[in-house]
Order: structure tokens, then sequence, then C-alpha cells
């Protein structure tokens, strides 16, 4: 079994065990909200500033140009699934609902261990840097969102001041440059809380499932399989390609332009009010998709 296997299976035992806690009353869709908050607030900085922490920002200079090549295609192809899903003329909580998962990869859980499995650390390292414009397209939704859904400028600018994902971002870099010391004991505390982040929203996903749902979502769903898993890294071929990329930076850039709906989509549609069941859908099935996508996207480069 690769490394993709390995780490998509992984995502699908969570995602069950997540769905069969439901099954058996243990869990209920009323403690996503909660499992959201525990992530937004606490796990999910926690783990964003532990990984910049922790990076060689020696190699910005060189890599920095990795974040551009995955927040262009994710634009993108955001702009043109948006045009296309005006044309079905769906209300805008499903069509954000569908966005989100189009323009967010799962750069972090699925890409870090498959490019660390088939690339050694040279290619994790550069891994890292794509998972920084995830993280840009993340807090990008979030303002877009708060705009949308939740009220003016103001209040978006007040709550994207306050987010905690963007100060895990600041102290981050902050730290890493200016070479601060956190000591052992906070250093392997927030790892640990890092660590959870993860697997807290892969049982939310799970908790949100609704078989019955993905049957009247699958036009939505085979949507975003294509547009995730198939255009948005032919973008990112085309972009790397104009920029003249090579080796490892052409590899990993398109590679990571291939993962799956990344899981903090899931966080968006359920923070913003979102049609989560709807995200969920699509995240899980091309998940599953991906077993196929990825390893073929792979061999091609």
């Amino acid at each position: 079994m690769n490394e993709i296997e390995v780490t998509i299976l992984s995502i699908v035992i969570m995602i069950g065990l997540g769905y069969f806690l439901k099954r058996i009353d243990f869990l209920s869709e009323k403690d996503i909200d909660p499992f959201n908050k525990i992530v937004m607030y606490i796990l999910l900085p926690c783990m964003i500033f532990h990984a910049l922490y922790g990076a060689d920002l020696s190699y910005i200079a060189k890599l920095g140009i990795l974040p551009f090549i995955i927040l262009a295609s994710s634009m993108v192809t955001g702009i043109v699934s948006y045009f296309i899903l005006r044309q079905f003329k769906l209300d805008n909580i499903t069509l954000w609902s569908v966005l989100v998962t189009v323009m967010i990869a799962n750069t972090a859980f699925m890409g870090y261990p498959v490019t660390l499995g088939i690339f050694g650390q040279e290619g994790f390292l550069r891994a890292i840097f794509c998972d920084i414009a995830t993280l840009c397209i993340f807090l990008i939704l979030s303002f877009i969102l708060i705009l949308k859904f939740g009220g003016t400028v103001r209040t978006a600018v007040r709550k994207i001041t306050f987010f905690p994902p963007l100060w895990a971002v600041i102290l981050g870099l902050c730290f890493n440059i200016l070479n601060i010391p956190i000591g052992p004991v906070i250093e392997n505390t927030v790892n640990y809380l890092g660590q959870g982040a993860i697997p807290l929203i892969m049982i939310a996903l799970g908790l949100s499932i609704d078989f019955s749902a993905i049957q009247r979502s699958k036009n939505m769903i085979a949507f975003t399989s294509v547009m995730k898993l198939l255009f948005f890294p032919l973008i990112a071929f085309v972009v790397a390609s104009q920029l003249g990329l090579v080796n490892l930076q052409y590899k990993i850039s398109i590679v990571e332009a291939a993962m799956p709906s990344g899981m903090m989509s899931l966080l968006l549609a359920i923070t913003y009010k979102l049609d989560y069941e709807l995200t969920s859908d699509c995240i899980l099935i091309n998940t599953v998709i991906s077993l196929i996508t990825l390893p073929l996207i792979i061999m091609l480069v």
C-alpha cells in the first residue's frame, strides 16, 4: 500500500468513525458547532503556528513562488466555478457551499504525508510553502463570507483582525524570523494541540454526513470533483509551465494542486452557516475519487 492510499484510507476511517458515533447516538449533529469552535480557535491556530515556527524560511526567496501558483490556481478555479454555478441559479448559501470546496485544497493533511513519502524532505519543505497559500485562501474566503453573510466591511475587518488563525501565521513567522525560543514544554503543548485539529475536523465531517442527501447533491458533487481534481491542477500546470518551474518546484506545485478539497472548507461552511451537509458530501466523495486521480497525476509529472 503506497503513501497516497494510506493517507486517504486514514481520512476515510476517521470520517467513518464520526458517522458511526452519530449512528449509535454517542454524538449528534449538535456537536458539530462546539467541535468547530475548538478547532477554529484553539487547535488550528496551534497547528499553523507550529508548522511556521519550525519551517526553514531560509528558502523563502527560492520557494516563494510556490504559494503564488496555488493561490493563482485557486482564484482562477473559483472565478470560473462562480460563473458556471451562476448559470444554475443557485441561492447564495448553496453557491458558496460549493465554492469553498473547489478553492481550498488539502495541501497539509494529505499533501504533507504524500509529498514526504514520495519526494522526501525536500518535497515536504516545498509542501509547507504551498500550504501557506491555502491558509491565505482560507482567510480571503473568511473575509468574503463575513461580507456576504455577516455584515459590513468594518465588521469583516474587525473579525479578521481578531481571527486566531491569522495571528497564528503572524506569530509563527515572527517567532521563526526573530529566533524567539518558546521552550520545549510550550512547543510540545502547541504541537500536541495542533495534531488534534485534523482528527476533530474529520469526526465533525462524519457527523455531518447524510447519505440520503448525497443522492440529492450528486450534480454538485460531480461538479466539485471535476473542478477540484482536474481543473485546479490543470491551471497549476499552466501557471508553473509559464513561470518556467522545473524539477521539484514544478512537481510539488502540481501535486499539491491536485489534492482533494481541504477540511478547512467544512470549517468555513459551519462557521458561516452555509449548507455544511452539501460541503461535507463534496469533500468526502472527491477525497475518495482522488485515490484514482492523484496517482495518475503523480505519474504524469
